[in-house]
């Protein structure tokens, strides 16, 4: 097949041409003579009008009993629409089928979420998965043009590793040829090594972790982009990365608004992010979350959860009522795609209501000296409207080697970014320990074995400089920008502890 075709996103060029189109139909409903035919081609959507008389007959009635995903050639004539789905449509003169399918397993009916996940091969082509993929390209091609442009070097890390970058008990263990070997948890040791030699370095790959957690912001295997600095303080971490956010914002502002429209998210809020960004100390969040402020957010964000809920009920009520009388089978469709998206709000609604008391309770009696919990980085992120930087946590509740602070031995020079709106952390980092026998405390202090961290120490012996970086997760960024509730539903594949598919 000659690739001839024009793709649906270069419709507003051919105004007023003919053109071959080339895809899958997305949606279709008939009126008798004319069938309009909703075609997707990976690029956008098109309503395409077939109208008899103005097409032979015989592919007419193919196309009449076409089922969702056939697959068809169709040519037609360019016509403005706003009404239409992308702003123009295509008159149809002319078509082919390709594969005509029926009994598509993935329709506007509900489905569960197991359901979902196991048709995930085929679930990628609903307009809420598609949506998502495309602003995640955006992310990714802002991730790399963002350290290419600002003298970063590219460093590929080791997915095996001999030793732990972050908690021994979230590695996963490889028989690697009779020894053990763990699945990458972090790029950055091997990346301080390279920031030696290039200045400033990244790495970008999957990353693995073996938490034993089913939560919504949990994966075992997720991406992440690491960039690592010499001669960088703790302030200079925090511009760059504020100014990075800021520009992957900006980006997917610009590319992908149609997609921020299509899945309801937050563009108002999106728009508002520039630096610079709020910074908190560890123990301002701790004041923060144990005082009076944080006892009126949670009751008043219970009081517009219900609401919320109140609201949702009511419509699934109407849905419901409509579903059960005669209407068009489009209508039916339209309402059904509706009710799936209902109840997933619904479902976390409720979640949210039930764990509101818990969540209170914990913020109400977080002892200084833990690490914050997703609760508590939901409860400081929600009442913020830009990203949070959150500082200086406790050093014992923190890796080996992040830089302990010389006027403060009880913390350490790092810090978290919360995005908005309760996603919590999608960055975490920290001025690395660059004293050698400090260093060698801390490995000592934690129970690790020095020998899986000569060569580590060894950047330390020769030439050691003030340095730092940070990680930001692919996945916690894309469901902030998206407002997606679930972190599944923004890699293709996802990995998690009690569900892996295909």
């Amino acid at each position: 097949m000659s690739d001839n075709r024009t793709l649906i996103i270069q419709l507003k060029d051919f105004a007023g041409q003919q053109v071959t189109l080339s895809g899958w139909v997305y949606q279709a409903r008939s009126s008798g003579k004319v069938q309009f035919i909703i075609l997707r081609d990976g690029s956008g959507l098109c309503q395409c009008v077939v109208e008899k008389g103005k097409i032979p007959d015989d592919v007419f009635d193919k196309l009449e009993h076409l089922g969702q995903e056939s697959s068809l050639t169709i040519t037609g004539l360019v016509r403005a629409e706003p009404r239409s789905v992308g702003g123009f449509e295509l008159a149809a003169t002319n078509a082919q089928v390709i594969h005509a399918t029926t009994d598509y397993p993935i329709t506007p009916k509900e489905h569960g979420v197991d359901f979902l996940l196991k048709h995930r091969h085929l679930h990628l082509r609903s307009q809420r998965q598609w949506c998502i993929g495309k602003i995640r390209h955006t992310v990714i091609d802002a991730i790399r043009r963002f350290f290419n442009d600002n003298g970063f070097t590219l460093v590929d890390t080791p997915i095996l590793m001999s030793a732990a970058g972050e908690e021994e008990q979230s590695l996963f263990e490889v028989d690697y040829f009779g020894s053990t070997l763990f699945l990458t948890q972090t790029g950055q040791l091997h990346l301080e090594c390279a920031a030696a030699a290039f200045g400033k370095v990244y790495c970008f790959g999957p990353t693995f972790r073996a938490e034993k957690s089913k939560t919504r912001r949990h994966l075992t295997e997720f991406w992440m982009v690491e960039p690592e600095v010499a001669f960088i303080d703790l302030p200079g971490l925090l511009e760059l990365a504020e100014n990075f956010v800021s520009n992957i914002v900006s980006r997917v502002l610009q590319d992908n608004k149609p997609q921020l429209e299509t899945l309801g998210a937050d563009i108002a809020g999106l728009e508002n992010i520039k630096p610079p960004f709020y910074r908190l100390t560890y123990t301002q969040a701790v004041e923060i979350l144990r005082g009076e402020k944080t006892v009126k957010f949670m009751a008043e964000q219970l009081t517009q959860l219900s609401r919320q809920k109140e609201t949702i009920e009511k419509r699934i009520t109407e849905l419901d009522t409509e579903q059960a009388g005669q209407i068009k089978q489009w209508k039916r469709d339209k309402n059904a795609a509706e009710l799936i998206a209902l109840r997933s709000d619904l479902d976390e609604i409720n979640i949210k209501i039930e764990n509101n008391p818990k969540h209170a309770k914990l913020a109400a009696e977080f002892q200084w000296g833990k690490d914050l919990g997703g609760s508590d980085e939901t409860i400081i992120s929600t009442m913020h409207d830009k990203p949070v930087f959150v500082t200086h946590y406790p050093r014992e509740a923190k890796a080996f080697y992040m830089k302990t602070d010389r006027d403060n031995v009880k913390v350490v020079q790092n810090f978290d970014m919360l995005a908005p709106k309760g996603f919590g952390e999608i960055i975490g980092g920290s001025v690395r320990e660059d004293d050698h026998d400090m260093l060698l405390k801390r490995i000592d202090e934690m129970g690790l074995k020095r020998e899986n961290y000569d060569w580590y120490l060894d950047l330390r012996k020769y030439g050691s400089v003030p340095h730092g970086g940070f990680g930001l997760g692919v996945e916690r960024t894309v469901a902030w920008l998206t407002g997606e509730s679930h972190i599944r539903q923004c890699i293709p594949f996802p990995r998690m502890m009690d569900k892996v598919y295909i």
